[in-house]
Parts: structure tokens; C-alpha cells; sequence
């Protein structure tokens, strides 16, 4: 797959970084919100990129798209983040064309996650997707390789058990906590942010320690009081956070604030307290452990415990892979389709066109001429000939550009791919 979009100087590119160089530090650098996502489909759209497509969760920001080079889409995702240049050459990834498209495979399949079988990922791109293509962002190349992403992952799920057994980072928040704080279930916990992974920890927190004495604080408090009522849990004010601090003995934060909320300036501690940081980028400063008896847990931390869950599921990952070398072959065999039919509809037609001019002239040179059986006859080589064309183009070891190009410049043709 040497190209694959419209322009014979553009090429499709997977550029970003992830949890495997990237520790939370630089990830929260580059990470890019709702609002810095929009940036850059907008700003892509005036620098005439015609393709592209932006996820950024908590263990990786990347772009996929066309670009004459990666380095147009690098710098979409600094300017928009508080991410350098300089910093993403130290840890960042480029992929192209083959390489781009097996990436978006295993990410989104959940076999490039930091937890392996995390399948959230998949609705990030999904989300990406949906959001491109309202913006007139997302041509038929991505919209299917998109869709075949989806139907690999789907397929996985169903079809194996790598994502069997609970494992996720809330569900290892939780069990850090039952195996590092003694008596839980009377112990009071503090809540500070309700998106997924906060919602997701506090449910697991009420399922196995069966504590009675969580309180949930976010920025908006109706938030908070949905969950709450749900759990049956308390919920106070913003305003209140310094306060519940203070009575605290274990705080979860997961919230997705750009720059930390909590640093030891709001800390007035009189016991020991731990603190988990579910937040990508951090928002637990990390000076709070200069305070006496604070104990800071981040989520990469919690990511890198593996189990028997884990071990189990790595069994899994021939069957997955299977899977998504089937799927990928299909949409390699409808690109390289999509990208040779033009040339081969503009050859027929040059040889239609050849064959139409011939009859012409031998039907006023020749007595008694069969143009009938002169069409049947010359119908059937020109298929015969661009059959063979065809198949030429659609083997492996074919050079598919090269071979386009050495085509329409024989037969004075010219086919742009649509």
C-alpha cells in the first residue's frame, strides 16, 4: 500500500505517542481536550488536509491522516497541546501507509493498550470519526478502514476472551486500596471527579469494600448527584474540597482538569492519607509528597500491575490477531481496487476509443466488412487486455504506483483516484 488517497504526494500517516515512551508527565502535555480536538480539525481543514481524524484518552494522543509529510500532522497536535516539538521527537511514533493503518488495528482492538482487551479505545475512534466526517474531514479510504477497525474489534470481543476477567485502572484503584488500607469499609473516602474512570472506581469501590462512607465532589454538582443517587452515596459542594480533604483517608481524583487541582497548599492534614491520581494529564500535584504521611499512587502505576487475568488473556492474542489479518486483508484488497479501477476504466476507454477508429477506417477500406463480428471480436481482446492489467495490479509483490504511472504514461492516459 505505497498510497492511498487522492494525491500521488500525499501519503496516509499514523503520528502521536503513547503510554509505551510517553510516561503521564509528557502524555498530559500532549493531550488534547474537546475543545483543542476541534482546533485541529479546523486548522487542518485550512492547511487542505482532506483526511484526518484525532483521539487522545489518558494513555495516548495520536492523529491519523494525509499529509505530503508527518510532519504537517506533528505539528497540528503541538500547537494545539502543551506538547514541543522537540519533546515529541524524543518519544513520539510515525507510521505510514501499511504501518498506519496495521496501527489503528491493534489500537483499535485493544492490543496496543496499556491493559490489554481495554476495548474503550474503539469508541474514542469511533467518537473521532463521527466528528471528522460532520466537518467534511473523513474521505471513503478512512470511513472504511474506520469501519473495518470496528468490525475487527467487534469480532475479537466476540469471538475470543482477551478482554475476559475484570481488569481495567479502576478496577486496580480499587484493589490497590483493599490491599494497602487496613479496616476500608470504615474508612472515608473521597471521590473528586465523575467521569468514566471516576464513575467506574466508585462503583467498584461500593461492590467490594461495602464502605458507607464515600463522598463524591465535582465541578458540576448535578453530576456528582446522579451518581450519587445511583450508589446512595454523599455528595458536597466544590467549595467544600478543602474541607473534605481534611477528613480523608483515601482520595481518588479523576478529573479532567488541564493543571492540577489539588497541591499540598490545600492540604491540612492531622492523619495519614493516600492519594490516587486517575487523571491524565496529573492533576494531584506531585509536591503534596513533602507533606508527612501523604502517599501518592499514579495511574501508570496502577497500569503496569499485571495479574492472572492478564497472563490469561495474553493466550488470546494469535486468535486476535488472526482476526485481524483477515479483516485487513479485505480492506487492502478494496483499496488497492479503488486505487487501480480508474486507471483501468481510462485504459478501456483508450482502447474503445483505438478500436472505434480502426473499425471506421477498415470498414471504408474493405468490400463486404463484418463490423458486427469486428466488434464482438475487438470487445473481447480489450477485456482480455485489461484483465491482465487488472491482475498485474492486484498482486502482492506488484509496485502499484509505479506500475499506474508506467501505464498512463504508455497509453497517454490520465485517471485521477476518486
Amino acid at each position: 500500500m505505497e498510497n492511498n488517497n487522492t494525491s500521488k504526494h500525499h501519503y496516509f500517516y499514523s503520528v502521536g505517542l503513547s503510554y509505551k515512551k510517553a510516561d503521564a508527565e509528557i502524555r498530559g502535555k500532549f493531550s488534547l481536550d474537546a475543545a483543542a480536538k476541534t482546533r485541529v480539525l479546523e486548522q487542518a481543514k485550512n492547511e487542505g488536509i482532506e483526511s484526518l481524524i484525532v483521539t487522545s484518552t489518558c494513555n495516548r494522543t495520536e492523529i491519523y491522516g494525509y499529509a505530503e509529510h508527518p510532519f504537517q500532522l506533528i505539528k497540528l497536535i503541538c500547537e494545539n497541546s502543551q506538547g514541543s516539538v522537540e519533546a515529541f521527537q524524543k518519544v513520539g511514533f510515525v507510521y505510514k501507509n501499511q504501518e498506519a493503518v496495521s496501527h489503528m488495528f491493534r489500537v483499535g482492538t485493544g492490543l496496543d493498550s496499556q491493559i490489554l482487551g481495554d476495548f474503550e479505545i474503539i469508541a474514542q475512534i469511533r467518537n473521532s470519526f463521527s466528528q471528522s466526517k460532520s466537518l467534511g474531514l473523513a474521505n471513503a479510504f478512512m470511513e472504511r478502514l474506520v469501519n473495518a477497525v470496528i468490525q475487527a474489534s467487534k469480532k475479537i470481543k466476540t469471538d475470543t476472551e482477551i478482554s475476559s476477567g475484570a481488569t481495567s485502572v479502576s478496577f486496580a484503584a480499587v484493589r490497590y486500596i483493599i490491599n494497602n488500607v487496613q479496616d476500608i469499609g470504615n474508612k472515608n473516602i473521597l471521590l473528586f471527579g465523575t467521569g468514566k474512570i471516576g464513575r467506574n472506581t466508585c462503583e467498584n469501590l461500593v461492590k467490594h469494600t461495602k464502605n458507607e462512607h464515600i463522598t463524591l465532589i465535582n465541578r458540576t454538582k448535578e453530576k456528582a448527584e446522579k451518581l450519587a443517587g445511583k450508589l446512595n452515596l454523599i455528595v458536597k459542594d466544590y467549595s467544600e474540597l478543602h474541607l473534605e480533604l481534611q477528613k480523608a483517608d483515601v482520595v481518588v481524583v479523576a478529573t479532567g482538569a488541564q493543571n492540577p487541582t489539588i497541591d499540598k497548599a490545600i492540604l491540612n492534614l492531622k492523619k495519614p492519607i493516600l492519594i490516587l491520581d486517575l487523571s491524565i494529564p496529573k492533576n494531584v500535584n506531585e509536591n503534596v509528597e513533602e507533606l508527612e504521611g501523604v502517599t501518592l499512587i499514579h495511574m501508570d502505576y496502577l497500569s503496569q500491575l499485571t495479574d492472572e487475568t492478564l497472563e490469561n488473556r495474553k493466550k488470546h492474542i494469535p486468535a486476535a490477531e488472526a482476526i485481524i489479518e483477515e479483516i485487513k486483508e479485505e480492506f487492502t484488497t478494496w483499496t488497492k481496487g479503488r486505487k487501480f479501477a480508474p486507471t483501468i476504466n481510462a485504459l478501456k476507454a483508450k482502447l474503445n476509443a483505438i478500436k472505434t477508429s480502426e473499425l471506421d477506417f477498415q470498414s471504408k477500406k474493405i468490400s463486404n466488412f463484418n463490423e458486427e463480428q469486428a466488434e464482438i471480436i475487438s470487445n473481447r481482446i480489450i477485456q482480455k487486455i485489461t484483465t491482465h492489467f487488472a491482475n498485474h495490479l492486484k498482486d502482492d509483490d506488484t509496485m502499484v504506483d509505479e506500475s499506474i504511472d508506467w501505464i498512463e504514461k504508455v497509453f497517454k492516459i490520465g485517471a485521477t483516484t476518486k
